[in-house]
């Protein structure tokens, strides 16, 4: 497995990465652009993961931002907020906080226990929060 560099509560992967297992991290992690996870992904706190990323399998974290043009293949679940931004695509989100879409968004259903923002033009299933916005075209 790459080296993760730690500061603070704060971990960072090294750019052009790729993990082959499972990963866990105690702590925020912060992932630079096209670093590819083959395996699962497991996150205390925050996760920012990086345009043209990819994970195979589910994400469990405190919170996300998906970068654009990411694809995860199973579903994420975080206890706090998502925010995934332009033409990423994801299996399905279930979030314990606001869910924010950004345009050309694909994802499967999404489960929030806040609102759900939808900016612009989406592909998605079922979408359930505790209230809805949709901004633009």
């Amino acid at each position: 497995m790459p080296t993760l560099i730690q500061k603070g509560t704060t971990y960072f992967a090294q750019k052009g990465s790729y993990f082959e297992g499972n990963v866990r991290v105690d702590g925020d992690f912060v992932v630079p652009p096209r670093t590819h996870f083959w395996g699962r992904l497991t996150i205390s706190g925050s996760l920012e993961l990086g345009p043209r990323s990819s994970v195979a399998l589910d994400i469990t974290c405190g919170s996300a931002v998906i970068g654009s043009q990411c694809r995860i293949k199973g579903p994420l679940t975080a206890s706090g907020d998502v925010a995934i931004l332009d033409h990423a695509s994801v299996h399905s989100v279930r979030a314990g906080g606001r869910v924010i879409l950004r345009p050309g968004v694909i994802v499967g259903d999404v489960t929030s226990q806040g609102e759900i923002v939808v900016h612009g033009k989406i592909k998605s299933g079922n979408l359930i929060g505790k209230s809805m916005k949709v901004l633009g075209d």
